[in-house]
């Protein structure tokens, strides 16, 4: 997991969050190694900011990627920072149920949970699956 903290305190740092405050970096493993990072961007107009998950699956899909094998989310201060409702459903189009999710701070790791512990009986790709 250090290599996905790494990347992540390194998007947190490079987080356009200038009305909150609130920097998030997060990182993402694909099936085949390969590591993918993403902060949160803020947009003058709220609504059209985006979350540092939704940037780091952007950037693993545009690399040709489409499994999450494991997720680090990495907040400021002291308090666990999880990802979004909105988020945890767009990590669940290409996680599975039992796929880490490291939830950290500056100092480090905080806890682990999996995405089904985030997203119970969540809606998933295989709801929409056609014969």
């Amino acid at each position: 997991m250090d290599d996905l903290l790494r990347l992540a305190q390194r998007m947190m740092l490079r987080a356009h969050a200038p009305y909150s405050k609130f920097h998030v970096g997060a990182a993402l493993r694909a099936e085949d190694g390969s590591i993918h990072g993403g902060c949160n961007v803020e947009n003058a107009a709220y609504p059209q900011g985006l979350c540092a998950e939704a940037g780091a699956i952007a950037s693993l899909v545009a690399s040709g990627h489409r499994r999450i094998l494991e997720c680090v989310v990495v907040g400021p201060g002291p308090e666990v920072i999880t990802p979004c409702g909105g988020c945890r459903q767009k990590l669940r189009e290409f996680a599975a149920d039992d796929v880490p999710i490291h939830l950290c701070g500056p100092d480090g790791l905080h806890r682990t949970v999996t995405l089904g512990q985030l997203l119970p009986m969540s809606f998933g790709p295989h709801h929409v699956a056609r014969p």
